[in-house]
């Protein structure tokens, strides 16, 4: 049975959630070091530490990777897992300290719930310290506690989602080889199952509707995103037990990207930060475009399982009732 993002060896991840407030974050702990890239799209992103994902940075491993709710405020639950991972001795060795590598990346989940609720230093250090190699929980936690989609025509018409995590096994010659997905989705548009076609969640015609508007139809017909609209980012973390050096590991990421375009429509717009992230732990062999391929299908699972597993919370309907 897959686990998620913990089938690879070496990952641990914890989530904190704030139902009153409806939002949270998620940590992926890889504390003997994980190697990274990224991959941003959108053009709304808030991250942190992001250039030491930089093939060209200096930094050659990753100890953490932080997703968090909460939008630019969301960034502070990454000093909670450094100084989680500080205390428990991981880190670069600088002389007098040890100094984690905590990349962090936010989406915006203001709208739902209490806007002035938001991830704090302590629920960063909260979810490392619950992080475990168990199966990822997925739906309405986490970074994904105040997750939505379809904003087009505002929140009263957008539909809950949340998070979702998926492992696609490569075989044959590449047998043992495993690239596994975690998906935040919280996007402006719709999601669409690719095997069926089928638009599954996003934007409603009507606030006591399930029918779906479409959102890229919409747009193309003229409609304007408004304000309320401009709150948006689907953050994925995807991970395999092959060895990546820092370019490989960022062509991942891109490859991964494909996964994403594969399920939401519109995507990458103006006003959604759309990122991914990519690790590399283990000592299998592949060519990266054979993990890409992977990655790209772990990836659409992990989305469409993100709005399947949704529960309705905060006035707003979810597949999972």
């Amino acid at each position: 049975m897959s686990k998620g993002l913990t089938d690879i060896a070496g990952i641990k991840l914890g989530h904190a959630s704030d139902y009153e407030g409806l939002t949270g974050c998620t940590v992926v702990l890889c504390e003997a070091g994980a190697v990274a890239g990224a991959d941003i799209r959108g053009s709304a992103s808030g991250t942190e530490e992001f250039e030491a994902l930089n093939p060209m940075h200096v930094a050659g491993q990753v100890h953490a990777v932080v997703l968090a709710g909460g939008s630019a405020f969301g960034l502070e639950a990454a000093s909670g897992v450094r100084r989680f991972l500080e205390q428990k001795g991981v880190g670069f060795a600088m002389g007098a300290a040890r100094v984690p590598i905590v990349p962090c990346a936010i989406l915006f989940d203001l709208a739902i719930g209490k806007g002035s609720a938001r991830p704090t230093r302590e629920m960063g250090e909260a979810a490392a310290a619950a992080a475990s190699d168990s199966p990822v929980r997925e739906g309405a936690v986490g970074a994904g506690t105040g997750a939505t989609v379809g904003k087009l025509f505002g929140m009263k018409r957008a539909m809950k989602s949340g998070i979702g995590s998926a492992t696609v096994w490569l075989d044959g010659e590449l047998a043992g080889v495993r690239v596994a997905a975690l998906a935040a989705v919280n996007a402006l548009g719709d999601v669409r199952d690719p095997e069926t076609g089928r638009l599954l969640a996003g934007a409603r015609v009507s606030e006591d509707s399930m029918d779906l508007a479409g959102t890229a139809a919409a747009l193309k017909r003229g409609a304007r995103p408004g304000a309320a609209a401009a709150r948006n980012t689907t953050l994925v973390v995807v991970a395999t037990n092959a060895r990546l050096d820092k370019t490989g590991a960022t062509k991942l990421a891109q490859l991964a990207s494909l996964g994403v375009a594969r399920t939401i429509e519109p995507v990458w717009t103006m006003l959604d930060g759309d990122a991914v992230i990519a690790l590399s732990l283990g000592d299998a062999s592949a060519p990266v475009d054979a993990l890409g391929v992977a990655a790209a299908e772990a990836v659409a699972e992990a989305v469409l399982r993100a709005v399947k597993l949704a529960p309705s919370i905060g006035g707003l309907p979810g597949l999972a009732g």
